[in-house]
């Protein structure tokens, strides 16, 4: 009797218990380059951020750490339209061994790489509702290694080229002659 009751409350402990999370799905190549991807254009906008936002519009010669290491330097002019609450830029991003971290409850959303290279961005970034994001970016020889994804997967790109479009929240194009893309 004693052994029926243990089991009655092991099986009610069990029953109450949290169910098992479900695996994340499995990550191919295009879901590791559009991770990575991710990491490079959230890495983009970071800099952007902390060096250029709310200064005065103009030309731009600015460098900083990396939080987790590295650098990132960012050259060119940045200008404001105010009738369509947008700015226009036409920047470089150069990073050199900037090592970058995200740990999200999401598995394509979590990474930590280290992003050397040169990245351009021409377009308009928009700051009032009123208008859409729209920026072209292009690099040469971006290198990208590390982990992506939950659970970590392996990165590592030595030389990249990429050509990507971000219109709103879609972010897409090539990323080291492969098609890769994600949504914000």
């Amino acid at each position: 009797m004693r052994n029926a009751a243990w089991l009655s409350a092991v099986a009610l402990m069990l029953s109450c218990s949290d169910p098992p999370r479900p695996e994340a799905p499995p990550c191919d190549q295009a879901c590791k380059d559009g991770v990575a991807l991710r990491a490079l254009r959230e890495s983009v906008k970071l800099a952007y951020n902390l060096l250029l936002q709310g200064k005065p519009v103009g030309d731009y010669d600015v460098a900083s750490p990396c939080i987790r290491g590295g650098t990132v330097r960012v050259v060119g002019r940045a200008t404001s339209n105010s009738v369509q609450g947008a700015t226009d830029v036409d920047l470089t991003y150069t990073f050199q061994g900037c090592t970058v971290l995200e740990k999200d409850t999401e598995p394509p959303e979590n990474y930590e790489l280290v992003i050397s290279g040169v990245v351009s961005e021409k377009g308009t970034i928009a700051v009032q509702p009123s208008a859409t994001t729209a920026l072209l970016f292009k690099g040469t020889g971006v290198a990208m290694s590390g982990t992506v994804y939950t659970p970590p997967l392996p990165y590592d790109e030595k030389a990249c080229d990429l050509d990507i479009l971000q219109s709103g929240d879609n972010v897409a194009g090539t990323l080291c002659g492969r098609t890769a893309g994600f949504r914000f």
